[in-house]
Formats: C-alpha cells, structure tokens, sequence
C-alpha cells in the first residue's frame, strides 16, 4: 500500500499540464481524487480535456460537457457517431496545437482509447484509467490498448494478471471507493442525516445513471416496489438519483407507471442513500462495488437495448457481469440480465434480502474492501509522475 508518494519526482516549481478525459460521473469521481494527488505535487498545474462537475471544482477546465460521451451499447453510440467523431477531432487538433505532458483517459474506453492513439502518435504519453472488460469479451483489445497506451492503471486485482500475461504495462492501484467509504456504515447515522424513519424497513430503488438504462428498469423497479408494498404497509423507498436531470426523467416516468407509489428522492446523495437502505435494488455498475463497500445487500440487473444485446451476448465469457461476484468468483449476490428483469423473478430476491440475517454476506464484503483499499489516488498520481518524468 502506498502511503508517500515520491516527491523526488515532482519538481514543485514546474506547472505541467495533464490532459484528462472522463465519460461519466464515476469517471469523475476517480479523476478529482486524482486531481488532488497531483495538486498536492504540482500545485500550479492545470488540467484540462472533458471533466465532469467535482474536476471542475477543483479547477479543470472542461472543453465539452461530459454528458457528450455518456452512451452506451453499439446501437446506441451509432446514434450519435457523427457528434462523437466530432469530438474527439476536436479534442486531437486541440491537443496537438496545445501539448500535454501527459493524457490520461478515465474509462470511456470506445472513445478515449482512440483518442490515447491519435494522442500517442504524436508523442504523447497516454494513460488509461480503469481497464476495459478485454477479460470478460473482444480479448483482442488487449493489442489495441497496448498500442494506444504507456500505462493502464487497473482498480482491480485479477485485472492486473491478464494485462501481466499479455505482458502490457499495468499499475494495479486499488479503488478509490475503497480508500473513500468508512469500513463501517452506520445505518442509524444515514437515517437521522436523511430524515428517514430509524423502525422501518427501507428499499433503495436505483435504476442507474445514464439515461438509457434508466427507462429500461424503471417500469420493472416500480411494479416490483407496488408489490412488495402491498406485503408490507410499512415498507419505505428512497430513490437516490446522480443528478436533478436523472431525478426530473424517473419522475416523469414513475408519474405514468406508478403514481400513487410514495417514494423519497434523493439526489447527489448516493451513498447515505445506500447506507440508510436495508437492501438495494439496482442497476449494474460501479454503484454495486460502492453498495459492496458500504455493505447493504443487493438486487443487480441489467437491461440493454435489444439490438445491443443480441449483438453482443455470444461474445461475452463470463459467468457473471457485477462486480461482487467477478471479485469473489462466486454467486455473492443476485443477477438479473434483459429478460430476467421481471417483478416475477425480482421481488422474491428482494424480500430474502429485506428479511434474512446478512452477516456472512458482510463479512465477505468487509474481505472485498481490504482486498482494494490501497490508496488508489496516490497509487495513480505515483504512476502518473513516474511516467511523466520517464
């Protein structure tokens, strides 16, 4: 575990310029805590590229809004490829006339890995934050990224033994959600913070971040929520949601589904959310390893448009697609993928996770934040500079 970082490296004096890239809020999350690491070394450095609000605070300036690449799934993308190609000719011309010491792309990896190609082409060292899924499907990315990269910085264990035996450079570093949420949740705490009820039983329905996913799940979420409430009167839902946009689109939609279900929304709130919560039904994504760490149990699904899936559900090896099972290499926690998504198949997992005694389950969560809590941001700026000054 890093603990200093070699200051011999940086020369305080100097005001590099880095050069980031980041898609989503998740992205975001991992470039502002990269962000500070660096600052602390280069206090006048400047950052610039696409960031999204929490870079932004901390001085990056951001040439376009980060929502331009938050899209997913190939049919999807196809949608507004022109726009996408547009950027990134943008962000290439702009880099070329305005070189970097160095380019760190974070996740994004369908756009910032071309974009790290033009990038390296010209001279510039590239970075990719948070390796693609080449171990889960397209293994032959592995040949694209070594070429389009210096350096990939992998959040995860076993992420780091595939890029060693293709033999490309890659910095395990940990997770920075890791080194962020306490080991120790306190349920009580969360409640009180939020103006929840500490006697009831509370169901946190979070259908995702994007836009897409969101009204993929909601319709499912909320029939599943109806239900389970005319089990039990007593049942409380809170709805965190990344953003007031996020927030406006579920209530739109919940309006039309749902209307008389009573719900809590919340918003940039995410993790007291799931603090408070006895259980959480979500989407895929980062936001499972965050409920993992935060260590409330958990209803994972999935939903892509059905052109994506199709396309792409022979490729995919894997016998499980969230990040608790990938990390344990076992059935942790529940999967529901496309047509699984039901109320059918979703409100008994529920309610065995609403109701039942989850200490083994925490246990083996507790296991999975020592396993990551490495000082990832320091690890990344270390890495970063030691690549820089190379």
């Amino acid at each position: 575990m890093v603990t200093n970082i070699d200051t011999s490296i940086a020369r305080k004096d100097t005001a590099p310029t880095f050069a980031m890239v980041v898609g989503e809020h998740s992205g975001d999350t991992l470039g502002a805590g990269l962000m500070s690491e660096l600052l602390i070394q280069y206090p006048n450095a400047k950052f610039v590229g696409i960031g999204g609000p929490k870079m932004q605070a901390l001085g990056f300036n951001s040439l376009f809004d980060m929502e331009e690449l938050a899209v997913m799934g190939i049919f999807e993308v196809l949608g507004r490829i022109f726009r996408l190609l547009s950027v990134k000719k943008q962000l290439t011309q702009y880099f070329t006339d305005n070189k970097p010491d160095i380019f760190i792309g974070i996740d994004a990896p369908d756009f910032n890995l071309r974009l790290e190609q033009s990038l390296k082409d010209i001279g510039i060292k590239t970075v990719h934050y948070v390796s693609p899924s080449v171990w889960a499907w397209r293994e032959k990315r592995i040949f694209k990224i070594e070429s389009a990269t210096n350096m990939v910085l992998s959040l995860l264990p076993f992420e780091k033994e595939f890029y060693d035996k293709h033999d490309v450079p890659c910095t395990f570093v940990g997770h920075p959600l890791a080194d962020d949420i306490p080991m120790v949740s306190d349920k009580n705490d969360a409640r009180k913070a939020l103006n929840l009820p500490l006697d009831k039983k509370i169901l946190a329905l979070m259908p995702g971040s994007r836009g897409g996913e969101l009204s993929r799940l909601i319709e499912p979420f909320l029939l599943s929520a109806k239900a389970l409430l005319e089990d039990d009167a007593d049942l409380q839902f809170i709805v965190p949601m990344i953003s007031d946009k996020r927030a406006a689109q579920f209530t739109e939609l919940a309006s039309k589904i749902a209307p008389e279900l009573p719900f809590t929304l919340l918003i940039n709130q995410t993790q007291q959310a799931m603090a408070a919560a006895d259980c959480l039904l979500t989407a895929s994504g980062t936001v499972t390893l965050e409920a993992a760490l935060i260590k409330r149990p958990m209803v994972i699904t999935y939903k892509f448009s059905a052109l994506t899936y199709n396309l792409f559900k022979g490729l995919v090896k894997l016998e499980w697609f969230s990040l608790p099972n990938l990390l344990v290499k076992k059935s942790l926690v529940p999967e529901l993928l496309q047509q699984q998504v039901t109320p059918e198949n979703i409100i008994p997992l529920v309610k065995e996770r609403l109701y039942q005694n989850q200490e083994s389950l925490n246990q083996t969560f507790t296991d999975i934040h020592l396993a990551l809590k490495q000082d990832a941001s320091k690890k990344s700026a270390q890495a970063v500079m030691e690549l820089m000054n190379s």
